[in-house]
Formats: C-alpha cells, sequence, structure tokens
C-alpha cells in the first residue's frame, strides 16, 4: 500500500482546474502529498449534489479540464476517482432516452423502478423498512412521453435516479464509465454509495448480504480494468469489518467519532477497542466532503456498537457548542433515525479552531496502518463557511469552502498549517513507517502509537487528560532524535 499521503479535493473548489490542482501539486510544500482523489469532475461538476449526479460519467466538465489533464495528473501522482455506482442525473441521456421511448428505449431496465423490487405490490411495512440517509421516501414520480407514470427510485435526491444495477444495461453503463477511467491512469476507483445500490423486499436494503455479493461483482468489474477498488460506507463496524475482506480499501470512518468521544470525555479506551478490531486495508480520515460520521462508531438495531446512543448524542452536542450552533442545524436527519448520522462541520471547527487538539488528531490520523487522506478544508485547517452555508442551505457546504486566490499562501503562513505538512512529511518520508506499528494504552487517558524499521523510529504520545489534548512526537534522523510538543515546535 506504501505509507505516503493522500489529499482530498474538488478541482474548482482547490486550484480551480484539474491543470491548477496539478500545478498545485507540483510545488513545495504541496508536493509532498503522493496521491489525490479527484472530487466529481465529469459533466457537470456542479450539479444538485456537487458532481454526485453526474449526466455524463464519463466526460470531464470542459471548464475544468479534459482526459488528457486527468492523464498529466495520473502520470505524477495515485489519482483516485468516483464510479457513482447508486444513481445518474434525471438529466442524463439515458434516462432522458428512456422517458421518451419507454419500452422501445436501449436503456429500458437500466433504470430502478418500484415494482421492479415490488412486482407483487409492497406493503406499508415493506416500504418504510428501506434506510435512506434522508427525511422521506426514496420514490418520485416519472412521467413518459406516452403518458404512463413510473414511481422511480430516489434514494438521494429527487434528481438522482437509481440505477437497477441487476440488469445489463446498468452493467454495461458502469463498465463504460471504468474503462474511461481506467484509460486515463486513475490507480483507484472509490464506489460511491454502493451500500444503497441493491433493493431487497424484505430488507433495510442497506449493507445487505445481496449488498456484500454486488460488492465483489463489482469490484471484479474494476479489477478487471486494472483499478484497485475502494468502498465508501457508513455503517455499523461490523459491516466495514465485512466488507473490507472483498475490496483493496475501505475508510476508516469509526476513527473520528472515536477521536471526539476520547477527547471529550477523557478517556481512550473506546479508541484501543477499535485498534484492536480495525482492517489494516483503510484509508484514514478525518474529514471528507460530506461530513464527520458518526454512526459509524455507533450502535444499530441491537447490535451495540464502540460508543453507545447516549455518547453518540454527547460528541453531537459538544460540538454544536464549539461551532455555535452551525453543527446542528446544518446536520441532516436520517429517515426513522433520532440523531443524524454526521456532523456537517469541518474538524478544526468541531474542535473549537484550539489548533493544539487539532493536530493531536491529525498526528493519530497520520500514524495508523493505512492510507492517509487529508481533506484540502482540514490541510489548511479550516472553519465553517458559514455564508456558503446561508447562501446555498446545504448543510454540507459548511466544510465545502471555494479556495480563493491567494488563501493557500495565506493559509502556509500559520503555524497550524505549517505543522500539519511536517507531519505529512513525516508520514511519508521517514524510513519508520515501512516497517512494524505498535500501540499501546498508556492509563486510562494515554495513547502510545510507534513505528520502528530498523534503527528507524518514529512515537507518538497522546493525552486526553485535562482541558485539552496534547502530544509529544519523536523520531529518528540522521543527527540524533528530534522531538516536538507543540504546534509551533511542529510548524518551525
Amino acid at each position: 500500500m506504501g505509507h505516503g499521503v493522500h489529499l482530498l479535493a474538488y478541482a474548482d473548489r482547490f486550484g480551480g482546474s484539474l491543470p491548477a490542482l496539478r500545478g498545485l501539486l507540483a510545488a513545495p510544500p504541496l508536493d509532498v502529498f503522493t496521491g489525490v482523489h479527484v472530487l466529481p469532475f465529469f459533466l457537470p461538476f456542479d450539479g444538485d449534489d456537487a458532481g454526485f449526479d453526474p449526466i455524463d460519467h464519463t466526460v470531464v466538465d470542459p471548464r475544468l479540464g479534459s482526459w488528457d489533464d486527468v492523464a498529466a495528473l495520473a502520470r505524477v501522482r495515485h489519482v483516485t476517482a468516483d464510479l457513482i455506482v447508486n444513481h445518474v442525473s434525471a438529466a442524463s441521456p439515458e434516462f432522458r432516452d428512456w422517458l421518451a421511448l419507454g419500452e422501445a428505449s436501449a436503456h429500458d431496465g437500466m433504470f430502478l423502478t418500484f415494482d421492479t423490487v415490488f412486482p407483487g405490490g409492497g406493503t406499508e411495512a415493506d416500504i418504510t423498512a428501506f434506510y435512506r440517509p434522508r427525511a422521506g421516501l426514496p420514490f418520485t414520480p416519472y412521467q413518459r412521453a406516452d403518458g404512463t407514470r413510473r414511481l422511480v427510485w430516489t434514494t438521494f435526491m429527487p434528481t438522482q435516479v437509481d440505477l437497477d444495477v441487476h440488469h445489463p444495461a446498468a452493467r454495461g453503463y458502469l463498465e463504460h464509465v471504468l474503462r474511461a477511467l481506467a484509460g486515463a491512469g486513475v490507480r483507484t476507483v472509490r464506489l460511491d454509495a454502493v451500500g444503497y445500490a441493491v433493493k431487497t423486499a424484505g430488507t433495510d436494503s442497506f449493507m445487505t448480504a445481496a449488498t456484500l455479493e454486488f460488492v465483489s461483482e463489482i469490484a471484479a468489474m474494476a479489477h478487471r480494468a486494472g483499478l484497485e477498488v475502494l468502498v465508501e460506507v457508513h455503517a455499523h463496524y461490523t459491516q466495514q469489518l465485512a466488507i473490507a475482506e472483498r475490496v483493496d480499501l475501505v475508510y476508516d470512518f469509526a476513527l473520528p467519532p472515536l477521536l471526539l468521544h476520547s477527547f471529550g470525555t477523557g478517556t481512550v479506551d473506546r479508541l484501543v477497542r477499535w485498534l484492536e478490531i480495525r482492517p489494516t486495508n483503510a484509508v484514514t480520515v478525518l474529514d471528507t466532503h460530506d461530513g464527520i460520521g458518526v454512526i459509524d462508531a455507533g450502535p444499530s438495531g441491537d447490535r451495540p456498537g464502540l460508543i453507545d446512543h447516549d455518547e453518540m448524542a454527547a460528541i453531537f452536542r459538544r460540538a454544536e457548542a464549539a461551532t455555535g450552533g452551525i453543527s446542528a442545524v446544518a446536520s441532516q436527519q436520517v429517515a426513522w433515525a433520532r440523531l443524524p448520522h454526521q456532523i456537517n462541520s469541518t474538524f478544526s471547527s468541531v474542535l473549537g479552531a484550539d489548533d493544539t487538539a487539532y493536530l493531536t488528531a491529525r498526528a493519530v490520523q497520520l500514524f495508523l496502518p493505512g492510507r492517509p487522506q487529508v481533506y484540502y478544508v482540514g490541510l489548511l485547517a479550516g472553519e465553517n463557511d458559514v455564508a456558503l452555508w446561508e447562501r446555498t442551505r446545504v448543510g454540507r457546504d459548511v466544510n465545502r469552502h471555494h479556495v480563493a486566490p491567494g488563501e493557500v499562501e495565506e493559509a502556509l503562513e500559520r503555524d497550524v498549517v505549517r505543522g500539519l505538512l511536517a507531519l505529512v512529511r513525516l508520514r511519508t518520508e521517514h524510513p519508520a513507517f515501512d516497517g512494524e506499528f505498535r500501540y499501546a494504552q498508556t492509563g486510562a487517558d494515554g495513547l502510545e502509537l510507534v513505528w520502528r524499521s530498523g534503527e528507524a523510529r518514529a512515537r507518538l504520545a497522546v493525552s486526553v487528560a485535562g482541558a485539552r489534548p496534547t502530544f509529544a512526537l519523536e523520531w529518528t534522523t540522521a543527527e540524533g532524535t528530534r522531538r516536538a510538543t507543540s504546534v509551533a515546535e511542529l510548524a518551525g
């Protein structure tokens, strides 16, 4: 897997285009990143769901560049891109053709309708059993040109129409997209929203046995195209463990809420429990374009979580206090749930813009086995973009800031940003991270993470006691051992 650190960014919001993003990553100090996950750059990148509703998944939006620009980036960095598995835009040529021609369309059967899942009709209990990451029911009525009306599955938004992933027309579409990505040099494909892709009557249709089987099938399809597979699923930790065995990479979405729990309670036992069982083929994150997952560490039905429901609620309350109430109004409620499934906020804002706490969390993330990934807003230690959220009323926009010209240079003047880049460079370049990893709990409130390869050694000690978490970092160099216990020392 390697121990380099990857960046997660929108080309339009960080740089402004694919060539500009490549330019940022080619020059110091951002050249320390060995890879980049470019969030949807397809046509259009600025649709109803910030690119996750492609009209044409095989066309690069010309406002951002071209496939040649993707290929140019892929020649110098490991590129990850999204395969949006569950749905396409209602404005896509395929869906519009089906609306126009109905059963005569070459795309007939590609889109999931109500009667595909319930050929004999569905009861109220059947329909309300489905898990949906939004309020309400997952159907939208569409009328075809001949006047027939169909209920189409729309798990996320009315303009995002779900694919029938078992139908040959949908399979052919997905294979076509995979070939386009591989042809441009993309090395890792992220299966977006795959946990919702298979609807099975009589279940909640989220991460079921049928879903896992489909994940294996789509992963095999990607492997045939020469692509590594990363799965994105916000789910009970046992489901992450199960899916990790079927793909190359999964996200460690449990880490962020467990760190927030430790920082808020002054205890590390729940975090240590996760270290005992977490998959090592993980992409480690603190923040992403989708917010900070909390349900990933919590209970589900009769299955206990790494933290319980009250502890989850406490994380949301602390975030609300730290963000001046913004996270509470920006976070979206899941259908039938008592709590949101994620916190819409930057990670820095959730920590009250405390730079020491922020770098402590980042140090833990960057010391864990797996592939660390830093979101572009987190790279700049950004705080909530309240003005953007107030303008769009899209909760996740508080953490999707448009970085203006000059903002990167301005951010690099801050100790916290230079300190984070020092941690990234340490993880990317220090030979200890090629070796063996061990961890130890040091009392109720302490944690030690150590990497060693021969004489090379890197050690992180974390304490969550007192009013704020603290870190002590030491690593070997040719001149001896260096140490840092503050933001300023790391930045220096």
